[in-house]
């Protein structure tokens, strides 16, 4: 199997970039509503389950689903990894976010593209230039910052509050990494499969996973509320690695991880929007002047090493 090679169509690879930047920067708040409720493994597979569902209907109605011949030249074990990869970041992240805020959740998350960019370099031989590097040591900087902030801010209330705190964000981090396992794997199959037919291998092994540990009997306890921010966790899945994946074929993981940066910023926002509109639904962010300074420079940095490659 050779490496793949982006189509070239920019444009189009950026716009669908989009969408994921969107969809990632709602989820958190959408999963902070119904974890009242359901457990992380719950909530997991019925995310997969939809999606996967949900694919594999289009896809058999277009005439879509991979053949036998085409399966054959997939590698087993890249798609073992790549489901036991993003099983392993959709768990540890939701778990972290139990145990965390939403902007603290997709700043700490940054470092997800900044992997698969690194990934690009090392796989897929993209250059890597001084000023990425500078970009990098931003980020790093401005992750630094944002996260003693952030931590101060939690141990004010209590020390437990604190020790929570650095939980969380230590399964944000093996999140980061489970996807960038996965995203580097995933670009590598589209060499043989469409990103649609990706997708559909990855949500049906992620939910076949997760079944024997599910509580389904949980989801008649959901309020109207809840259940209809689980359908739009479950679609989010679907909707947002499917443009996830259609991006990286038109568009470098480099690129496609400079859009990606802009998701903690979305969030910050979000968050501020959903409160002012609904005081309730989530609780408000503990966000200073230097926290928010750390939450730019992280994205600054992701943008300047993504988009610092030389012509």
């Amino acid at each position: 199997m050779g490496l793949h090679q982006s189509s070239g169509r920019w444009q189009l690879g950026v716009t669908l970039a989009i969408l994921p930047v969107v969809l990632w920067s709602l989820l958190p708040i959408g999963l902070a509503v119904v974890l009242e409720t359901l457990d992380v493994y719950t909530i997991t597979w019925f995310r997969f389950l939809l999606s996967g569902g949900l694919l594999l209907c289009y896809l058999a109605v277009r005439g879509q689903l991979p053949s036998r011949e085409i399966l054959a030249k997939v590698r087993v074990n890249r798609v073992g990894v790549a489901i036991a990869a993003l099983t392993l970041n959709y768990l540890t992240f939701v778990a972290g976010l139990d145990r965390t805020s939403p902007a603290n959740a997709e700043v700490i998350i940054q470092l997800a593209p900044m992997l698969l960019l690194l990934g690009g370099v090392v796989i897929f031989r993209e250059r890597f230039s001084r000023l990425q590097a500078a970009g990098l040591v931003g980020l790093t900087v401005g992750l630094l910052m944002f996260f003693n902030e952030q931590l101060a801010q939690w141990q004010a209330e209590s020390a437990q509050q604190g020790a929570t705190y650095v939980m969380g964000g230590g399964l944000i981090l093996l999140a980061a990494v489970a996807w960038a396992v996965y995203a580097l794997l995933q670009k590598q199959l589209l060499a043989v499969l469409t990103s649609n037919q990706v997708m559909l291998l990855i949500f049906g092994g992620c939910a076949f996973m997760l079944t024997p540990v599910a509580q389904p009997q949980q989801l008649p306890m959901l309020t109207g509320l809840e259940w209809a921010m689980l359908l739009f966790c479950g679609l989010n899945t679907l909707l947002a690695y499917g443009a996830f994946a259609a991006s990286l074929h038109h568009l470098e993981a480099s690129r496609v991880s400079a859009v990606l940066a802009l998701t903690p910023l979305v969030t910050i926002v979000a968050m501020a929007i959903t409160h002012a509109v609904w005081p309730g639904l989530v609780d408000p962010e503990r966000l200073t002047a230097l926290s928010l300074l750390g939450a730019v420079a992280v994205v600054a940095g992701s943008l300047t090493t993504a988009l610092g490659q030389r012509q």
